[in-house]
């Protein structure tokens, strides 16, 4: 791996090896403990190991008493930045209510905590006496919140923080949650006043009917027929009358 560095600084790494076994005792080590380089030059570091299965080798930067992971998974680090959450403002209670967070600029990919009312909120709600009464999962890989189902205990403002071993964490805004009751009575109401405006509405369709009103304007726009004959053939003698109208 090569890392500028600055003049006359001495470096110090630590190369460790995670998610694998060892078999039969596993060793790291490195042909050079102390790296000196100028500023603005490269450095080249080494890292041997031997006795692992399929080993994934990080890279960490040692700075006083702070360490950095620098190399994962061959790729360089990027800490994560702010994440962005998906927070309802109201949810039923009883039903399965869904909160999201995610983040894409991190690496490697970071681990998901959620927090309400700025305490962490623990993977199983039993074995805290501030979560015992909330029934819920959470993905610390995807970010994932879900209730199911939702009590009135959950209510609270709700936050998401991700952190990779690079750099600080990063924590969303807090955004509010509210459990509410489904509203029975509600519901009811509109359904008998629904009913009401119905019934009114036939009725006023029969009494409309009943009083003839439907029928006068069909009759009020009947027109009239005019039956015009032509004279017949006559004589001098006959009556004068030429053409009469039928109305």
């Amino acid at each position: 791996m090569k890392r500028p560095g600055q003049r006359h600084l001495l470096l110090l790494f630590t190369a460790a090896t995670l998610c694998c076994p060892a078999l039969g005792g596993g060793s790291v080590y490195t042909s050079e403990k102390e790296v000196k380089v100028d500023e603005n030059q490269p450095a080249t570091l080494s890292c041997y190991y031997s006795g692992f299965s399929s080993p994934r080798v990080e890279w960490k930067f040692v700075q006083g008493s702070t360490t950095s992971l620098v190399c994962y998974d061959s790729k360089i680090t990027v800490p994560p930045s702010k994440p962005s959450v998906n927070i309802p403002s109201s949810g039923t209670i009883g039903h399965r209510v869904v909160l999201t967070c995610s983040e894409e600029n991190g690496s490697p990919p970071p681990q998901y905590q959620w927090f309400r009312d700025g305490v962490l909120m623990p993977e199983d709600p039993k074995k805290s006496r501030v979560f015992t009464n909330s029934s819920y999962t959470i993905n610390s890989k995807t970010g994932e919140l879900v209730f199911n189902p939702l009590s009135a205990y959950d209510t609270g403002e709700y936050s998401c923080q991700v952190y990779n071993g690079v750099g600080t964490a990063m924590r969303s805004e807090a955004i509010r949650l509210e459990a509410a009751e489904l509203n029975v009575g509600g519901i009811v109401a509109a359904v008998i006043v629904t009913l009401i405006l119905l019934g009114l509405l036939v009725f006023g369709v029969w009494f409309a009917y009943s009083q003839g009103y439907f029928n006068r304007t069909s009759k009020g726009s009947t027109s009239k027929k005019v039956i015009y004959s032509q004279p017949s053939a006559r004589s001098d003698g006959d009556f004068r009358q030429t053409s009469s109208f039928l109305v």
